[in-house]
């Protein structure tokens, strides 16, 4: 199956465009604007996982590795369409809009982590795998039956396609012909199950084979693949053509969440191998260089402008006030049960000092 689907390359990990057809549309702001996004993304992510080491953020997942995936597809959106991320998609929510410091306060445990800013539909993030399929399906349904041409893209990892859910979102989608674009980035583990043990299937983009839609294989960490490929697909969906299935072949180079320890069960020296081959952002540096428009003073620039950005959203972050502990018990049903009430009541008792 490999061969009938091939990884789609528009960059290689040279820096070599091997796509001559988007030359044209390969202006140095765009390629600048990919490279200054990703250095963002990755700055972040590390500032992240720092902040959660020290006690500032609750458990974290990062995604070092995959920044070409998210950016590059996020970019191909447009304003009024829809996006349904997992934890591990807040460099995807980022480039479409979401504010760095909601982030934050997502990761530190907050309700107001989950509220995209006026105008923009961010779904909060899917904990549970692949239960934002079928959402993401629906949510493009709602915009075809309203006869608009937004579109919606829903974003899991390979784990998930061994969840019902995936299917049952796949089938509806391609059913009703629904402008989904279901945007698989395969890392190779499900936390720590290898892809082999999960599924025979050679690759995850031959599952669209079953639901009679297209499916597509690009190299993950080529920025130009995820965002060309990415609008391809958004095309067809805006023209009543149906989903698209594009599995992304990445790879994350650190662990699946700050409580996990990868070198348990991987080969940690793989990433290092990985990062000099392909790495999303030396890749997009290295074709700069080929192009010639690689500036080393811009470059420093960005990375000083990214480390300010950064600290402004903590800085936010930080000074909101404390959560409102209320806020874990009133909005899980519209009337309490008695056994949340119950729950509630001992842990107010709890936080007075009062002994039940």
């Amino acid at each position: 199956m490999e061969e009938k689907f091939p990884k789609v390359v528009y960059v290689d990990g040279n820096g070599d465009l091997v796509r001559e057809e988007i030359e044209n549309e390969l202006s140095e702001e765009l390629v600048q604007k990919f490279y200054r996004q990703m250095v963002l993304m990755r700055t972040f992510d590390r500032k992240a996982i720092n902040m959660q080491r020290q006690g500032r953020l609750g458990t974290y997942a990062p995604f070092e590795g995959q920044e070409a995936a998210q950016v590059g597809s996020a970019h191909a959106l447009r304003p009024a369409d829809w996006i349904f991320p997992t934890y591990r998609d807040h460099a995807a929510t980022m480039t479409f809009g979401m504010p760095m410091e909601t982030v934050l306060l997502y990761w530190n445990g907050r309700a107001e982590g989950c509220i995209p800013p006026e105008g923009k539909r961010i779904f909060p993030p899917a904990v549970p795998l692949a239960t934002q399929l079928p959402h993401a399906a629906g949510a493009a349904m709602a915009e075809q039956y309203k006869g608009t041409d937004h579109a919606a893209i829903v974003y899991f990892g390979d784990g998930s396609t061994s969840e019902g859910d995936f299917h049952e979102g796949v089938n509806f989608a391609s059913i009703f012909k629904a402008p989904v674009i279901f945007f698989n980035q395969n890392n190779k583990y499900a936390i720590s199950v290898p892809i082999e043990r999960q599924m025979n299937s050679k690759t995850i983009a031959q599952k669209a084979v079953a639901y009679e839609i297209p499916g597509v294989r690009i190299d993950g960490n080529d920025v130009f693949a995820a965002y060309f490929e990415t609008k391809k697909a958004l095309e067809r969906a805006r023209t009543g053509e149906g989903p698209t299935l594009i599995e992304a072949v990445t790879w994350r180079y650190g662990a699946h969440t700050t409580a996990d320890d990868p070198t348990k069960y991987r080969d940690q020296s793989l990433s290092e191998q990985k990062r000099e081959a392909g790495d999303p952002i030396l890749r997009l540096e290295r074709y700069m260089k080929n192009q010639g428009i690689w500036d080393e003073e811009w470059n420093e620039a960005i990375k000083e402008e990214a480390a300010e950005t950064i600290e402004k959203a903590v800085r936010k972050m930080e000074a909101y006030p404390e959560a409102d502990v209320n806020d874990l018990f009133d909005h899980v049903f519209e009337e309490k049960t008695w056994t949340i009430q119950e729950q509630k009541d001992k842990y107010l008792d709890y936080l007075r000092g009062v002994q039940s």
